[in-house]
């Protein structure tokens, strides 16, 4: 028994028709599905919805899925989780596509947070209108021999870190070229 896949990850929006059209309009997503009923099909709780349904990219029922929820409270976040914790990331092809975006986001008026180099991939980070927090990265050329590096410490980090709570130095070589910018 295996899982196969991530069907679809849901998160909530605060309005239905601008989520399909910023996405649509700002990361080239088609807009796949929508439903809408006026009873939760899992609890029967009478609550009316809106669930819309994105392509994430490649076709293979990689969704993106988000519900607009308009009986409920207006939507916030965990106050107790630092805003960059909490994020959804979408892999482009390479560092031109990477800066692509950023320049069509910020034509667009989304400000763009980076490039951030993290050695293994490149990224930006930005805000949709329902205040979720977006990562677009791409792979560093050297991705596939600096995986290999951080697989093979990936169970004693864990053990050390479970123990410690403090980040084991197994990779320090990862952010070493960012530490050295600052210096």
């Amino acid at each position: 028994m295996k899982i196969e896949q991530i069907h679809h990850v849901a998160y909530r929006c605060k309005d239905a028709k601008e989520t399909v059209e910023w996405y649509s309009k700002m990361l080239n997503m088609d807009f796949v599905l929508a439903i809408a009923e006026d009873h939760v099909p899992s609890t029967h709780e009478p609550d009316p919805y809106m669930h819309l349904f994105l392509d994430a990219g490649n076709g293979n029922g990689n969704i993106l899925a988000f519900f607009e929820l308009p009986t409920k409270p207006e939507m916030g976040r965990d106050p107790n989780t630092p805003v960059w914790v909490q994020h959804i990331a979408f892999k482009v092809k390479d560092r031109d596509a990477l800066l692509e975006y950023k320049e069509h986001l910020e034509k667009n008026g989304v400000e763009v947070l980076g490039v951030t180099d993290h050695s293994i991939f490149h990224s930006i980070y930005f805000f949709d209108p329902s205040g979720h927090r977006i990562e677009l990265a791409c792979p560093d050329p050297e991705e596939e021999e600096m995986l290999k590096r951080m697989d093979a410490v990936k169970w004693d980090m864990l053990e050390e870190w479970s123990k410690t709570k403090r980040a084991p130095k197994h990779a320090d070589w990862l952010h070493a070229k960012e530490l050295d910018k600052q210096l």
